[in-house]
This record gives C-alpha cells, sequence and structure tokens, in this order.
C-alpha cells in the first residue's frame, strides 16, 4: 500500500487536503485545485464581488495556495479556469483499483493463474532468470530449476511499487506538457495579436507616404496653373487689343470707301487729308506688343520619377543589424509614431527639370516689328 500511498499524496488538494474532488480545475501556473476550493479562496480573496448565482461583471483575483502565483479570472470566476480532465481520469483509476484491492481473499484466490505444464499447481514463484511466475514444480522438475526465484509476493510488491512510481512520473510528465501546450497556446495568440497590430502600422506608414504624394502633387499641380493662367490673361488681353485695332482699321476703310464715291472734289479734297492721317495711323501696329516663339510651350514643367519609383519598390522592413540612426531620415513626422512602428527607408526628393527661362506674362519679350 506504500505504492498507492504515493500516488494517493500527488492527488491531495492543498486547500481541503484530501482527495481532489471533481471537477478538478487547473490554474495558469499549473497547479491543480478543487473547484469548490478554488471558489473558497476566490471569494474570500474578493469578498466584495457578488457571487456567481449574482450578477458578476469582473473577475477578480487570488493567489495559488501552493507557489502564491496570482491568478486573475475574467467574468465567470472560477467557472473560466480550465478543467483537468487528465487528473480526473487519474481519479477514477486510482478509486477502482482501490476499490480493487479491497475484495475478500477469496475472490483473489479464485482468480490465482495455474501453472500451464502443472495444470494442478498454482503460479507461487517467480523467475528471476526468465522474468516471468512459475510454480513450485517448474523449479524443481521442470523448465527454471536453474533459474534463479523468488517470492511472487515481494516480487509483486516491488513492480506494483515500480509502476505506481512510473504513473506518478507520467502525471508529473503530464502536467509539464499541459503547461508546455497552454504556453504555446499562448504564444499562437500572442503571434496572432502582433502579426494584426504590425500590419496596422504597416497601414498607417503608408497612408503617411500617400498623404505626401497626395500634397506634392497638388503643390506641384499649382505651380502648372498659375503660369498657365497668367498666359491665358495675357494672350486673351492681346486678342481684345488686336480685336479692337482690327475693328477700327475696319471702320476706316468704310470711311474711305465712302469718301471715294464723293463727286465733289473740293469736297474730296478737303476729307482726303485728314482721312490719310488716319489710314496711317491705323496700319501702324508697333503700339500692340508681338508674342514670342514658344511662349506657349508648357514643357519646362518635367518631371522623372524613376529614381524615385525603384526607391518605392525597394521599400522593405529594416534588418536587426541596421543602424538606428537609419529611422531619423524619415523626419520628424516619423519619429513621432513612437516605438514599435516598422521603418521603411524614405524615397528621395523628386527629380524636377529646372524651368526654362520664360517671357514674364505681364510683358512677353514686348517686340516691335
Amino acid at each position: 500500500m506504500n505504492t498507492m500511498d504515493n500516488l494517493e499524496k500527488q492527488l491531495i488538494c492543498p486547500i481541503c487536503l484530501e482527495m481532489f474532488t471533481k471537477p478538478v480545475v487547473i490554474l495558469p501556473c499549473q497547479h491543480n485545485l478543487c473547484r469548490k476550493c478554488a471558489n473558497d479562496v476566490f471569494q474570500a480573496s474578493n469578498p466584495y464581488l457578488p457571487t456567481r448565482g449574482g450578477s458578476l461583471t469582473s473577475g477578480g483575483r487570488f493567489r495559488c495556495p501552493s507557489c502564491r502565483h496570482e491568478v486573475v479570472l475574467d467574468r465567470h470566476g472560477v467557472y473560466g479556469l480550465q478543467r483537468n480532465l487528465l487528473v480526473e481520469n487519474i481519479i477514477d483509476m486510482f478509486k477502482q483499483e482501490s476499490s480493487s484491492s479491497s475484495k475478500p481473499a477469496p475472490e483473489r484466490k479464485e482468480e490465482t493463474p495455474m501453472c500451464d505444464v502443472h495444470e494442478e499447481e498454482k503460479i507461487n514463484i517467480y523467475c528471476v532468470t526468465h522474468g516471468v511466475p512459475t510454480c513450485s514444480m517448474c523449479k524443481v522438475f521442470g523448465a527454471h530449476k536453474d533459474c534463479e526465484v523468488a517470492a511472487i509476493t515481494s516480487v509483486y510488491q516491488s513492480k506494483k511499487a515500480e509502476l505506481s512510481d512510473g504513473i506518478a512520473m507520467m502525471v508529473g510528465n503530464n502536467d509539464r506538457m499541459q503547461g508546455i501546450v497552454s504556453q504555446l497556446e499562448e504564444a499562437c495568440r500572442a503571434i496572432e495579436e502582433n502579426g494584426r497590430r504590425q500590419k496596422t502600422l504597416v497601414c498607417e506608414r503608408f497612408d503617411q507616404l500617400y498623404s505626401i504624394l497626395e500634397e506634392k502633387k497638388t503643390e506641384m499641380s499649382q505651380k502648372v496653373t498659375v503660369e498657365q493662367e497668367e498666359k491665358l490673361n495675357y494672350i486673351r488681353g492681346l486678342t481684345r487689343k488686336y480685336g479692337d485695332h482690327l475693328e477700327e482699321s475696319c471702320k476706316m476703310v468704310e470711311l474711305g470707301i465712302q469718301t471715294m464715291e464723293e463727286p465733289e472734289m473740293a469736297l474730296f479734297l478737303q476729307n482726303t487729308k485728314p482721312l490719310l492721317k488716319k489710314l496711317a495711323e491705323a496700319s501702324n501696329t508697333a503700339h500692340l506688343d508681338k508674342v514670342e516663339r514658344g511662349y506657349e510651350n508648357m514643357d519646362h514643367y518635367t518631371v522623372d520619377f524613376k529614381k524615385e519609383g525603384l526607391a518605392l519598390r525597394s521599400l522593405d522592413f529594416l534588418q536587426d543589424d541596421e543602424d538606428e540612426d537609419e529611422e531619423d531620415e524619415d523626419g520628424e513626422a516619423s519619429a513621432e509614431e513612437g516605438d514599435g512602428a516598422p521603418v521603411v527607408s524614405a524615397a528621395a526628393p523628386a527629380s524636377v527639370k529646372p524651368a526654362a527661362p520664360q517671357p514674364s506674362p505681364s510683358s512677353p519679350s514686348a517686340a516691335s516689328s
């Protein structure tokens, strides 16, 4: 019974000091408690929280009586702890073994096997040499007469103790394995959470790049729009001046034709002199600006984003061996994001070809011709 006692010690609750009562719960520190005992400890540590029969809306905490590890519970209390089905099964097996060992002796005698060679002899000794139970006749006259034998009761007790120790060792190993499984499951949850967080940070960094590109596109487009409007306004104004001059010239032509039809020579000569002066003035366009060749060209607003495209395609996560100072190259805005944000290499400044010298829209080289 010493071996059974050793196994029974492994199944004692540290609270009630009795064998675990199902259901048995396992704590995060891998120690076991009866659920009832765990609930008693929880209620004693959290006297102001409602019981499970009430409306428990927040969890509490208590310390493991074996290692003093703090156990944090959710709103389900001790009913949210995982059951240790392995320990519960071992308790059932232990109780079955205990009940079978307490059966009356006559029943055990009826189950004593007989020797296969000497059918009337009971197996009552153990052959140490071959490691099998046998009968006394086999030792005296049979196949085991030259073998070392021992009393079957002593071998039974030693083997039973060995088996009990093996079971106890397996219980400890299974507890450790269950702890490893819990750690691995926690690692999976941590990996999933960390992956979601890092993907969110990466998306935020790319959104920043999108914002910078949109701002730069608006700024550069505005530069083109400003010069476009200045040139259009100047050309439209010049068009109106030439139109007014043309209208005035047409009136002079009509007046000249009417004068040509005058039959009276004296009156004709009186009107001709001022008319010729007006025609000469109307024919002079020196006061009107002339548009320089190529004034309508806007090709000086040319960009080349090949380097920037290569830089964007080479974006990647920083390696562990890279200098941390490279993170500062992203600017103060990137530094304000805080630790843990993924850092990507910044693209080179946009290459814009310098604008060719252009005449001022207000006075585009007004050449007199």
